[in-house]
């Protein structure tokens, strides 16, 4: 049976050719039918493509890998926050192209809370991107530049959600305000974006100068959106004060 690992190696099945003699001797001794171990074979090597494709796609997406639910703190959360994320961990609005946006002030919490579900979402095997504004601004400029900016457009649309952090965190000039449109309008209705800002929307004419060009921008993103309010206050500044106060009572 030399043959077996030559044409598993050939048909790029690694563990099934890693696993094959383990799983016979496990068969025989427990009186599988043929069927069972296929199954058994088929089930290993599609649970570790999986696994391999969910490590592939965590490295892919660029998420800060301390940004979980694991250490974030849910009792902070308002009660309608914390319920809309059962929902959306599950992923169900990917496949509508809805659109997630997370207002509040500095320290609230809102990239941790968006790179958790983006953390989640892969589990699902879904593909995620995350990327400061300003980084994706700037790409996109280069990309303009080069003329190559719907190269890099395709790209990203290969990513279900792009999470765009701190967007009006620092204020575009002209030309970034109309690239940074022109990848709000290209995903429209197509994919999901994931958006963090501490500038409500009556501030967004800092962002895109042109009224107009706000307008278009906002209704993009609202047309099929979830909301999440996070007014509290800053998680940095409450464990910076307990610290001291620690320090105080020692």
């Amino acid at each position: 049976m030399l043959e077996i690992p030559e044409h598993l190696k050939q048909l790029h099945m690694p563990t099934i050719r890693q696993t094959y003699k383990d799983v016979a001797e496990k068969a025989r001794k427990d009186s599988w039918s043929y069927e069972q171990y296929l199954l058994e074979l088929l089930n290993g090597e599609c649970e570790a493509r999986m696994q391999n494709r969910i490590a592939r796609n965590l490295r892919d997406s660029k998420l800060p890998p301390s940004k979980t639910f694991d250490n974030f703190d849910m009792k902070r959360l308002p009660a309608r926050v914390a319920t809309h994320l059962n929902v959306l961990t599950e992923g169900s609005f990917l496949d509508r192209s809805e659109n997630i946006l997370a207002f509040g002030n500095p320290g609230s919490g809102k990239t941790h809370i968006l790179c958790a579900i983006g953390n989640e979402l892969i589990e699902r095997g879904r593909r995620v991107l995350f990327t400061p504004c300003s980084q994706l601004v700037q790409d996109l400029l280069l990309a303009k530049r080069d003329l190559k900016i719907a190269k890099l457009l395709k790209k990203l649309s290969r990513f279900d959600a792009v999470i765009i952090d701190d967007i009006g965190y620092v204020q575009q000039s002209r030309e970034e305000m109309e690239v940074l449109f022109t990848f709000l309008a290209d995903r429209y209705e197509r994919s999901s974006i994931m958006i963090t800002s501490n500038l409500p929307f009556s501030k967004w004419d800092q962002i895109f100068k042109d009224p107009m060009t706000t307008a278009a921008a906002i209704d993009r993103l609202v047309h099929h959106s979830v909301v999440l309010e996070l007014n509290l206050s800053s998680y940095r500044l409450e464990q910076s004060k307990k610290g001291k106060n620690n320090k105080e009572q020692i």
